[in-house]
Parts: structure tokens; C-alpha cells; sequence
């Protein structure tokens, strides 16, 4: 017996699962033994045109999707947290499975949903919310379930990717490149969900929930966004070897988890320094199968649909097998979090001071106070009798760091702090 789906919301997403479903309709048939109908499709707009058509009904009335007995699984591709919650809330409560590519929603109400799930003895995927087509969620959960995962490193925004490959390659500025970023499509009219790291932040509670067994919320991770990146910071990271990344990090260390989403100089010797443009990757390292790396596109139709129609697949698979488990949530501990004050890192600091005599040996002072050594200094003259100094910190604990930039802002050879970016080793230690 055919297995009946119902979708809501056609944009981008809906269409590209649309798509998937009927291109690859025979050999979806073939590897689930079953045929998938689109019974129905959600849509606000009846009267606009659509890439798609099909022998599917086109309602902008949710419960005529939500309440059709016939209807097995719901794909919820809408977006945004309300209506899209109450409706998946509501496929529960009349019997159906759900998929969705939600990632703002399953970041700040991930809890409820899986709960509801499990009472409702259905489940809940979501492959599609980190990374669009990358296979990463299924990895954590069933790949990867052998390991401890130590370690989670991603570039998991395009857009803020698109903006430091271009500032790094081309040598412009970040408001030009994110002019440019706007234009293409690849950054949102207000972009700064994007640029500000909260979208990142979503997808790493998501992910990180997942690798560690521990509910992260979103307010648990440290965020901070590319804007005050500029180019002659990637200039100086390239003088080092490195390049700057917006990084998605997670780590499970002995005094608790620790999650943050920051610009991150990066050595050009790490697999992740070489993901460029509107590329995602995700680097995790498992205490068994120790560094393993996984890359692809992060958004589209098409690669969100891939992972959609997948997971779709997984439930009718289970379906036919008579093997659906409600277990959907994997949160079985409750592991500490680290404060950002206590995480550990190496830094690299820009400022500009007057050109004159002790001006460096003072500073040394001021961080060896703070119990901070350099592992490197770069100084370059200014003009004017100023100086540009670059330190880069052996690794040391960030609240020690404050303590030192107070002190170092108090200094009155000192004109300003141009900048600080943490620096990441990538391994899972930093370096």
C-alpha cells in the first residue's frame, strides 16, 4: 500500500523535495519497496506559479493536511517557529510522523517536539536542519554511535563563509562583500542572522545535543559574529599561515561542555581551512574512530531536499519493517557547561600604539601579569610615530585574557585594541 505524505509550505525547500520525489520516484520505490504519494501540499498562495505540479492537492487550509487520516508522514518546511510548531504539535496528536528542516524551531523548542513525539509513539527527523544535504545528524546518531565524540568543529553558514573566502582571496572589505553577498542571493536582505553567528548557534545546540548526549540550548552557546572582521586581519592570519573562519565549536572535556560560534584563525594545514565559498563542513573527532570529516552544500533546494526525501525514506523503511521506535530524543545525560570566562584558547590581538621606546616590553608586562606568553609578535610602523603590533597568546584561560586587556586599555601608549580573534587548532585541542 502506497505511503501518503502531506507538505507545508512550497518555497524553495518544499519544491525541492517536490522535485526529488518525483525525479527519483522509481528508484525511491525500489529501495523502500513502497510507493510515496504527495497527497497534499500546504501552500498560502494558491495563484502563483510553481516550478512543481503534480496530482497533489494544493490547500491553504493546514488542517485539510493535518487531519487527512490517509496521510502517514507530515514534511514541515515552512520555517519560523509559529505556526510551525503548533502544527507539527498537532500532526502528533492525529497520528503522523514528521520530518522538518527547522532549525530555528528545533533549536528553541527541540525538548517539546522529540517529547511529543515519543508520547505519540512517532518520530521526529530532522537531518535536513545543519547542513542541507550533509549526512550529519544520521552520522552522530548511527555511524558514530560506538564512539565518544570528543570534539565537533564546523563551518556550518554559507553566507558568512562566501563573505571571509572573498575577503581573503580577493583582499576587500567586509560591507562590500556583503553588498556583493545580497545581491547573488546568498545573504538575506537583513543578513544579521547570518553575520552575527545566530544562525550557526542554532544548528550547534542541534548538533551538539546530539554528539554529546546533553541538551544544549541555544542561550547555552557562546555567539559572536564576522562584522568586525577586516581585511587586514586576514592578511595578517595569511602572514601566519592561517585563514579566519566563522567555526561552530563544540568540545566535551573533563570540567563540562563547551559551545561557542566565533571568527576563529585557523592554520591552512586544518581539512576545514580549505572550505570555501557557500560550502559547509563538519569536523568531529570520536574517541574510536578518531578525525573524520564531512562536506558538502549547506543550504538549496535541492541538497535540503535530499536530506528531507531521506529521511523521509527512514520512516517508511521502518514503517514497512513494522519497526518504528518512538525513542526519538537522545539526550540521556545532563553534562555541565563551561562558562565563557574558563574556556581555553590561544588569541590573537591587534593594536595600535605610539612608536616608542618599552612600548612592547610594557605589554609583555601587562599579559605576563595576567600569567599570558606570546607565541609570536608582529610590528609594523604606522606613520605618524604609531605602531601596529600584532600578539598572538600561547593558549591561556579567557578570562585571564580580559583581565590582560583591561590592564592593556588603561596603558596610555596604547591607542586602541583593533581587534582580538580566538585562535583554533582545530584537533580538538587548541594549539
Amino acid at each position: 500500500m502506497p505511503i501518503q505524505i502531506g507538505i507545508l509550505g512550497l518555497g524553495t525547500v518544499g519544491t525541492g523535495v517536490v522535485k526529488i520525489l518525483q525525479q527519483n520516484a522509481e528508484a525511491i520505490q525500489t529501495r523502500t519497496h513502497c510507493e510515496i504519494n504527495i497527497k497534499g501540499i500546504l501552500d498560502r498562495d494558491l495563484h502563483r506559479e510553481r516550478e512543481v505540479s503534480g496530482d497533489f492537492i494544493l490547500t491553504d487550509q493546514p488542517e485539510k493536511i493535518l487531519q487527512d487520516p490517509e496521510i502517514d508522514i507530515i514534511v514541515e518546511v515552512m520555517g519560523g517557529i509559529e505556526p510551525a510548531r503548533t502544527f507539527i504539535l498537532e500532526a502528533f496528536q492525529h497520528g503522523k510522523h514528521v520530518v522538518t528542516a527547522n532549525k530555528d524551531l528545533l533549536a528553541l523548542h527541540g525538548h517539546e517536539l522529540l517529547d511529543a513525539a515519543d508520547k505519540a509513539g512517532k518520530e521526529l527527523h530532522f537531518e535536513a536542519s545543519v547542513g542541507g544535504g550533509i549526512p550529519i545528524i544520521a552520522t552522530l546518531k548511527e555511524s558514530l554511535v560506538a564512539n565518544r565524540i570528543t570534539a565537533l568543529i564546523g563551518i556550518i553558514n554559507g553566507t558568512t563563509n562566501y563573505i571571509l573566502t572573498a575577503m581573503a582571496d580577493q583582499g576587500r572589505d567586509y560591507a562590500e562583500v556583503l553588498a556583493e553577498a545580497q545581491q547573488l542571493g546568498y545573504a538575506e536582505a537583513d543578513p544579521s542572522s547570518d553575520v552575527d553567528g545566530l544562525d550557526a548557534a542554532r544548528k550547534l545546540a542541534i548538533l551538539s545535543s546530539i554528539a554529546f548526549n546533553s541538551r544544549v540550548a541555544l542561550n547555552d552557546v557562546f555567539v559572536e559574529g564576522i562584522s568586525r572582521i577586516t581585511r587586514e586581519d586576514l592578511a595578517y592570519a595569511a602572514e601566519l599561515g592561517c585563514t579566519i573562519k566563522l567555526l561552530a565549536i563544540a568540545k566535551h572535556q573533563e570540567e563540562g561542555i563547551e559551545v561557542r560560534v566565533h571568527p576563529a584563525i585557523l592554520p591552512l594545514t586544518h581539512p576545514l581551512a580549505s572550505v570555501n565559498g557557500v560550502y559547509n563542513a563538519i569536523f568531529v573527532i570520536g574517541d574510536a574512530v578518531g578525525e573524520t570529516m564531512y562536506y558538502g552544500r549547506g543550504a538549496g533546494s535541492l541538497p535540503t531536499g535530499s536530506a528531507i526525501v531521506s529521511d523521509v525514506m527512514r520512516i517508511v523503511n521502518n514503517i514497512q519493517a513494522n519497526s518504528t521506535s518512538p525513542s526519538n530524543c537522545t539526550c540521556y545525560l545532563e553534562l555541565p557547561l563551561k562558562a565563557a570566562s574558563d574556556f581555553h584558547t590561544a588569541f590573537y590581538i591587534r593594536l595600535l600604539v605610539k612608536d616608542e621606546p618599552r612600548v612592547l616590553a610594557t605589554l609583555a608586562l601587562l599579559f605576563a601579569e595576567a600569567n599570558i606568553s606570546f607565541a609570536s609578535i608582529i610590528q609594523k610602523p604606522r606613520g605618524h610615530h604609531q605602531a601596529e603590533i600584532v600578539l598572538v597568546t600561547h593558549p591561556c584561560r579567557e578570562g585571564s585574557l580580559q583581565e590582560a586587556l583591561d590592564s592593556v586599555k588603561a596603558y596610555s601608549k596604547v591607542l586602541t585594541i583593533q581587534n582580538v580573534i580566538r585562535f583554533e587548532s582545530g584537533q580538538g585541542e587548541n594549539p
